[in-house]
């Protein structure tokens, strides 16, 4: 018997939550480098630090998620070899 595992989706209201936070998170960091008692030039370093930290922290999330879902597909090809091969095995052959 094999059991499917049902992938997983988030409900509509927890992916809105995700994106607002991630906004009111980015509008909060742009709005303090903005007002930042600083050079312009370090406030747009800490812009670009800022942006470059984003884009690494979603490349870095794809690469996790990815590398599960890779490790979820070998195991049900291996789960179902398995299946096979006991369902063909007959423990009253001769040898």
């Amino acid at each position: 018997m094999s059991d499917t595992p049902v992938k997983q989706q988030s409900t509509a209201a927890f992916y809105g939550q995700a994106v607002a936070s991630f906004a009111v998170a980015m509008v909060a960091t742009a709005v303090g480098i903005y007002q930042l008692r600083a050079d312009a030039w370090v406030r747009a370093f800490l812009a670009i630090a800022v942006l470059y930290l984003v884009t690494s922290a979603f490349t870095l999330a794809k690469v996790i998620r990815d590398r599960q879902e890779a490790g979820q597909i070998v195991s049900r090809v291996d789960q179902a070899r398995l299946e096979k091969l006991l369902a063909e095995h007959d423990p009253f052959e001769k040898l």
